[in-house]
């Protein structure tokens, strides 16, 4: 049987003219327009709707022939991995799974983390458990104090991370596969039983293509069937959600297993080796050619509010290679780190490691500064200078205060107040006969390092979550048509926005033009 190629292409000899008028569905006054339309034998058999219609060549193939049956071994691994499989895929199971790991992320932020034993068995002793039941032998047995490391952790992870795979492989993936095929509906019927569906009477299945193409539609016509969808992103992206959280996990999982970490208080003025402060978090730390590199302290300095408060303090730091050459220098301040090849440093603390004095005009002397323990959070440091027989058993002397690099507060050798002098002020003062001249408060830098290989990738997996969860809300919408005699019948569905989806239906069928004249060359 011969069908007929209906085109709309103005420069092909004329050989029909019709009158046509869109199906006003909001009974709105449209005026007449008119169309001419060519007819041509069609050698292959086939309806083209120009820019919309593909060859039906694009048709899905039907399924090859069912392979043969596996032997029984096979089969049995074959029903045994499906059931692994749907049961891995459990929503329930990956629900309770989350919420595991979501209170074992809240214990390790109660439970403090790389503590030494001695220090857990003080804070959670058997004699006083909390709860009536959590000891310190919870927490080592199971690796509670180094939580995201533990075995419980990173196994809940994993079994988390199989469920993701699970839900792709047997869900998502089918449901794409799916979508993407598309077919016919040959029957009224089954067109009608759609969630939308609507009939134009006086139209052509065409036209509607026409319609559906200009909308944005991948439009398939076949004599007088049609088929229409856009939107297929939309069921991607639940498989680039899946594999966005599978990132984020794995690069978390990267980072507690495979990264390096060490803190180290250093004077003014002294060096050391990164590998010798960093130590490894995991089985998967594994050393870089940054570890040789040597740091040194340039100098330490504070910066002071109004009140004499501090108010940040700062690090000149300088590196260098292995070969004494200077790679990199930055003065790095709170929450603003040094980064090098991969190795962070950051500034967290400060301390005072010397006082250089001048006695009686002689020195400058290094004495050395201990921090003092007092109440609150407020750091004071203490140092001594002996006067007399320094090998007596009642060695007196000068003692000196320090709460930070600005002054020194000096005592006599009976305790009693003598004055406060600044450092490098050059003001000496006398006490007990010994002129006492404060030369300089040197401080130590308090530095964190690490590296955190994971970081990369857990980036790339949330802006990849981000932008799978944007795409998951465009919706998957698909429109059949069948042109019955003149009339055309119209149904679809989508997967998301099903309120609005006959409003936007109604809307693009008003622009289908109403044929008033018959003709033979609608298909039917």
């Amino acid at each position: 049987m011969e069908t007929l190629v209906l085109t709309l292409n103005p420069l092909k000899p004329q050989t029909h003219l019709f009158s046509y008028q869109t199906h006003n569905r909001s009974r709105r006054l449209i005026p007449t327009i008119s169309c001419k339309l060519s007819s041509q034998p069609s050698k292959d058999n086939k309806v083209v709707v120009p820019g919309a219609a593909p060859s039906l060549s694009e048709e899905v193939k039907p399924p090859p022939p069912p392979a043969a049956k596996n032997s029984g071994g096979g089969l049995l691994v074959k029903r045994l991995t499906k059931r692994v499989l749907l049961g891995l895929a459990n929503l329930p199971l990956a629900i309770g799974e989350m919420f595991t790991i979501a209170g074992l992320m809240a214990l390790g932020t109660a439970i403090d983390q790389g503590e030494n034993p001695e220090y857990y068995f003080q804070k959670y002793p058997e004699d006083h458990p909390v709860l009536g039941f959590f000891t310190w032998r919870w927490i080592l047995t199971l690796g509670f104090d180094h939580m995201f490391s533990s075995p419980v952790f990173l196994g809940t992870l994993i079994l988390l991370g199989a469920s993701l795979m699970a839900c792709t492989y047997t869900t998502q993936i089918p449901m794409v596969k799916v979508a993407r095929r598309w077919s016919f509906l040959h029957s009224a019927n089954s067109i009608r039983k759609l969630e939308y569906s609507d009939s134009l009477p006086k139209a052509s299945v065409q036209d509607l293509g026409v319609v559906l193409s200009g909308a944005g539609y991948e439009v398939f016509l076949k004599g007088p069937s049609l088929y229409a969808f856009k939107g297929l992103a939309g069921r991607f992206a639940p498989i680039g959600v899946h594999i966005a959280l599978l990132l984020i996990m794995a690069g978390g999982t990267y980072s507690a297993t495979g990264s390096f970490k060490g803190s180290v208080t250093v004077p003014q003025g002294l060096n050391f080796v990164m590998g010798d402060v960093l130590g490894p978090n995991g089985f998967l730390s594994t050393p870089t050619e940054a570890f040789n590199t040597e740091v040194r302290v340039i100098r330490f300095y504070m910066d002071y509010y109004d009140s004499g408060e501090v108010s940040q303090f700062h690090t000149d730091l300088s590196l260098f290679d292995i070969n004494g050459k200077e790679v990199m220098r930055k003065t790095v301040s709170v929450n603003d780190p040094l980064r090098y090849e991969g190795v962070t440093i950051y500034q967290t603390d400060w301390g005072i490691s010397a006082l250089q004095v001048l006695k009686d005009d002689e020195g400058p002397y290094n004495l050395a500064v201990a921090p003092l323990t007092v109440n609150g959070d407020k750091k004071l440091y203490g140092s001594f200078l002996p006067i007399g027989n320094a090998e007596s058993t009642d060695v007196k002397g000068i003692s000196m205060l320090l709460r930070d690099l600005q002054s020194v507060v000096l005592y006599d050798q009976d305790g009693k107040f003598v004055g406060v002098r600044r450092p490098n002020s050059k003001l000496p003062i006398e006490i007990n006969g010994t002129k006492i001249e404060i030369v300089d408060a040197i401080g130590s830098s308090g530095l964190d390092m690490k590296t955190d290989p994971g970081v990369p990738i857990v980036y790339a997996g949330f802006g990849a979550l981000m932008l799978t969860t944007c795409i998951s809300y465009l919706s998957h919408t698909q429109i059949w048509a069948l042109q019955d005699g003149t009339t055309v019948v119209v149904g679809g569905k989508t997967n998301r926005a099903k309120f609005e989806f006959p409003d936007k239906m109604n809307r693009l069928l008003d622009r289908v033009p109403e044929i008033n004249e018959q003709s033979d060359v609608i298909c039917g």
